[in-house]
């Protein structure tokens, strides 16, 4: 594009980027100010660094974005890009929870419901986390990540979406409730938007600060991640917790259910992947280990909380460490769930850090009311692209945990066998995967049994728990599944946890 003397229209929003390059923050500028336009609407940017001109084209080519015009005087460069449309249609199965932004009231508020504190049956079946989210639920959050409608809108939209939520569980007879992370854009990214001085960023708008932009948009591709709709918290300043990440998530769910509920939050070592990054964090914490500190502390006081408020099992998300194992000596890219930051150490040692930052997170905290869960990536259905190994090599690392329970994939063939864990402690509970939430099909009821039978002969009837592999929407935009599928899977589960309290007289 050849430089203009004067641009041909008027933008509707314009800002100053000075001689930021695109690589050390202007990106997370051009967002903040292209977010509140709507689609067609011109933004102007304003620019003293020369290798604007050359970074601007090529990410707005990855972003969907046109630059229309630019002018130069002297050193003062100008641009004008036109904020693309998003896809027609956003990549979420036909479901029967197709609702209206306009009806996202049609629900009466319960009064609140007190927590019944009781133990889990046996074979207590759950979900592990994310559950798909309504058309109008997906079209709030996008509108908040582009600050079109404020927080209190969103949560209040969310409420409805949970609603539908719990029915789902319900009827599925699910023992153990999870509000199906509906408030969230993702199951670990969201913290960019709860975080003080932390901003959620689309992947594409971090293309820079990786080594080489193009190749990594092309194994992005490979891996079936669509980097301009799935986004990435960047840490611009000291973090900390100044508002709940997860608590008021729990406490709306706990008011309209008397069952138990579970809420699961990013771990630590999965933070300190993802939240540092190169160019960004570095600037903000000189090391690792003093994000991991400022990450831990807002853990603890989220934990703290969510164990006051009456939590039945608080589930850290840890599916990062299976790339630490897997990953290697391959060096096979895995997207993992969103985690973009690299692994710093060899293997041995990022495990002992991961394990360490781990027991420092909970610390103190009452085991029974902990839980883990890995798995080996969960944003795309095509097997292909996840990782595979069975859990030996992250078994020292397990027995070590201070939690009581291990959510851990197993219907996949990449998961190995269940055999592998019959050397850890009788004080775990194991909640194992029966469902594979990346398959159309519905796991019969006969094949679950015959599976959990076999588990529970291994490790105890009195052990083990029934759950999918993983969530059924891990990213919003992305669901793995509908959800009538979702709840079908749920259900299967919740017969099979019937007949097996029958089989060993548990009832």
């Amino acid at each position: 594009m050849e430089w203009n003397s004067a641009h041909p229209l008027k933008a509707d929003a314009s800002f100053d980027g000075g001689d930021l390059d695109c690589g050390n923050g202007l990106l997370i500028l051009i967002r903040k100010h292209l977010g509140p336009l709507e689609p067609g609407q011109v933004l102007e940017i304003l620019s003293t660094d020369a290798t604007v001109e050359e970074d601007l084209p090529a990410w707005s080519r990855l972003t969907g974005n046109e630059i229309i015009s630019k002018t130069k005087n002297n050193s003062h460069r100008s641009y004008l890009v036109r904020k693309g449309k998003r896809p027609a249609s956003i990549k979420v199965p036909a479901d029967d929870q197709m609702h209206s932004v306009q009806n996202t009231t049609a629900f009466a508020r319960s009064p609140v419901l007190k927590p019944i504190d009781h133990a889990l049956p046996p074979f207590t079946v759950t979900g592990i986390g994310s559950w798909p989210r309504p058309r109008w639920m997906l079209k709030a959050i996008h509108d908040r990540l582009e600050n079109r409608i404020s927080d209190d809108e969103l949560q209040s939209c969310a409420n409805d979406a949970v609603r539908l939520v719990v029915q789902a569980q319900d009827r599925a007879g699910v023992d153990l409730i999870t509000d199906g992370e509906q408030r969230r854009d993702s199951y670990a990214s969201f913290v960019g938007s709860r975080l003080a001085n932390c901003q959620l960023i689309p992947i594409s708008d971090l293309l820079p600060y990786v080594d080489d932009p193009d190749k990594f948009a092309e194994e992005l591709k490979a891996l079936d991640v669509q980097g301009s709709e799935i986004h990435h918290p960047a840490v611009l300043g000291p973090i900390s917790r100044d508002k709940p990440l997860v608590l008021h998530e729990l406490q709306y769910i706990q008011s309209i259910t008397h069952k138990p509920c579970k809420v699961a939050i990013p771990g630590p070592y999965l933070l300190t992947r993802t939240l540092w990054l190169e160019c960004l964090s570095e600037k903000i914490y000189q090391t690792r280990e003093e994000l991991a500190s400022a990450i831990i502390k807002i853990l603890r006081e989220e934990i703290r909380d969510l164990i006051s408020s009456g939590a039945t099992i608080i589930q850290l998300d840890e599916p990062v460490l299976t790339e630490v194992v897997f990953g290697r000596p391959a060096k096979q890219r895995s997207f993992m769930c969103g985690a973009l930051g690299e692994t710093m150490k060899a293997t041995h040692d990022e495990l002992a850090f991961a394990s360490e930052i781990l027991a420092r997170t909970l610390e103190g905290f009452p085991r029974e009311k902990l839980a883990l869960h890995i798995c080996r990536g969960n944003w795309s259905r095509d097997e292909s692209v996840a990782l595979a190994g069975d859990y030996r090599p992250l078994m020292p690392l397990l027995e070590k945990l201070p939690v009581k329970i291990l959510f851990l994939e197993l219907c996949t063939p990449r998961a190995g066998e269940m055999e592998v864990l019959a050397s850890l402690p009788d004080s775990f509970h194991l909640g194992l995967g029966m469902v594979n939430p990346k398959s159309g099909m519905i796991e019969s009821v006969g094949d679950i049994v015959q599976k959990a039978t076999k588990a529970a002969n291994l490790f105890g009837p009195g052990r083990i728990l029934l759950n999918p592999d993983c969530g059924f929407a891990t990213f919003a935009d992305s669901p793995l599944a509908p959800s009538e599928i979702a709840e079908a899977k749920m259900y299967a589960l919740a017969q099979a946890a019937r007949i097996l309290r029958q089989n060993f007289n548990l009832t």
